[in-house]
């Protein structure tokens, strides 16, 4: 019998990082009475400590040093000193932060959510104990519980993960300077990103997989140019590769061999291929709950698991796990939990994945458009082919519109290169919009952006309709 003292709430969230902190603000916004419980030292949990944010400012460091060195047509010599360590290239991450922390914090404050620091177990299906870090231990009972506790990376048996040669995903940033080589087994978001990054700050990366291409969800003619961008960093991509050993010499070097004989040597290595739900130790069983056979929680469109009152968002739900995906899911779950209009559909929420160069897709890609649709009419815009392209030395840069059979309604979006994640918005507002591809060619844009790839692509587009049209050959060959 537990002496700890019980508090009640009507929501209660465990885990603060996109999806919880959403949530938590959704339902405190709608008056609700909101607990949330965090293990981690902060709001924000592992995307602010040591995920999304401070991968992206190295990710800054990395984009400003390349485009320095493209714009000035090599001018300047820009290089690193031997020994660079990763901490003097992140220099403004404590500053960065500090200030999320604080404007996490702040949200919860002003909406009058009660933050506990410590780790949360079911002991009912309406009730949880939380173990404080300072302070005894505390019960919290309510009417509805979201579970959002996030993920962490896998580790699987003979691969020796040490944080010193052979890193995960979430120390890598640890890594105390520069390696001249480094392999990165794994071609997902994560892996993909870490990739292109070290790449452009001067690594020769290897990256392995056993799937054909990187990022195999997106569009291949957008995956196809990243790639070639990445290789031309003097990297390499190696798809289609069973894995068969990892090892560390003792030394100074790590060696994967690979199913078909092929060893790559490097000094430091990343395996990122894969993360897994943190759901241990939360006694689902005491709610009824219990992962499925892929290790997470199966829950309906309205976010529900198979215990109506316990839902479930963020990476414990499993892919995409993306921070904006996230935090859009523990939206929607308080929204549908509230019986409110949850908002567009699901498919009109733009993914970015902030490789150099960047990539973005809103909507269905090529390949699902025929699929689905029974055809598809394609427009591209080269961002080589822009004029703020040229005057930027863009070589690898692609915006692609999607539309249906008939060539009018755009149902996708794919962009590829510098600025991809902000641009994909005009896309994503056309569709949201119901505009016809069109549009973009009876507006004026800017001159010169890159924006104006739209008009390119929609002119691009308006051709291949043209040409799809019936007796369009005919007419040709007349």
């Amino acid at each position: 019998m537990s002496d700890a003292k019980t508090v009640s709430c009507d929501v209660l969230v465990i885990g603060s990082g996109p999806a919880g902190h959403a949530a938590a603000v959704t339902a405190a916004a709608a008056c609700q009475r909101v607990i949330v419980v965090e293990d981690s030292r902060t709001v924000g949990g592992a995307c602010i400590e040591r995920g999304t944010i401070p991968s992206k400012t190295l990710r800054e460091t990395a984009v400003a040093f390349s485009s320095f060195r493209r714009r000035t047509g090599g001018v300047f010599d820009v290089s690193f000193d031997d020994g660079t360590t990763l901490r003097s290239l992140m220099t403004r991450l404590d500053d960065v932060v500090g200030s999320l922390r604080h404007l996490r914090e702040g949200q919860l404050g002003v909406e009058g959510v009660t933050w506990i620091h410590g780790r949360a177990s079911f002991v009912a299906p309406h009730e949880v104990e939380v173990r404080r870090v300072a302070g005894p231990r505390q019960r919290v009972r309510a009417e509805t519980i979201v579970v959002a506790t996030g993920s962490t990376p896998r580790a699987p048996r003979g691969v020796p993960i040490d944080h010193e040669f052979v890193y995960d995903s979430d120390s890598l940033l640890s890594i105390p300077y520069l390696p001249e080589t480094l392999i990165v087994i794994g071609a997902g978001v994560i892996a993909a990103e870490y990739a292109s990054v070290f790449a452009t700050l001067g690594v020769k990366v290897t990256m392995i997989d056993k799937g054909e291409r990187p990022l195999a969800w997106c569009d291949a003619e957008i995956t196809a140019t990243f790639v070639r961008a990445f290789e031309a960093t003097g990297s390499r991509f190696v798809g289609n590769a069973a894995i068969k050993e990892v090892r560390f010499d003792g030394a100074s070097t790590v060696s994967v061999e690979l199913e078909s004989g092929e060893v790559f040597h490097a000094e430091k290595a990343v395996y990122a291929m894969g993360r897994v739900a943190n759901l241990s130790g939360l006694g689902l069983d005491k709610a009824g709950l219990a992962p499925n056979a892929r290790g997470v929680l199966e829950v309906d469109e309205r976010f529900r698991t198979r215990v109506p009152h316990v839902l479930a968002v963020g990476d414990v739900i499993g892919p995409p796990s993306l921070a904006s995906t996230s935090a859009e899911q523990g939206r929607r779950a308080i929204r549908a939990w509230l019986g409110l209009e949850q908002g567009p559909p699901l498919d009109r929420i733009p993914a970015a994945v902030y490789t150099i160069p960047e990539l973005a897709t809103v909507g269905m890609t090529e390949s699902e458009a025929r699929a689905k649709l029974g055809g598809a009419v394609v427009g591209r815009a080269d961002f080589s082919a822009l004029s703020r392209g040229t005057i930027a030395g863009l070589e690898h840069g692609l915006l692609k519109l999607v539309a249906g059979p008939d060539g009018h309604r755009l149902v996708g979006v794919q962009i590829v290169g510098e600025g991809a994640a902000e641009l994909i918005h005009v896309g994503q507002m056309a569709m949201a919009g119901g505009l016809p591809v069109d549009t973009f060619v009876e507006h004026v844009f800017n001159y010169p952006t890159l924006a104006e790839g739209y008009r390119v692509a929609a002119l691009d587009l308006m051709r291949a309709r043209a040409l799809a049209a019936p007796g369009a050959a005919t007419v040709a060959a007349e």
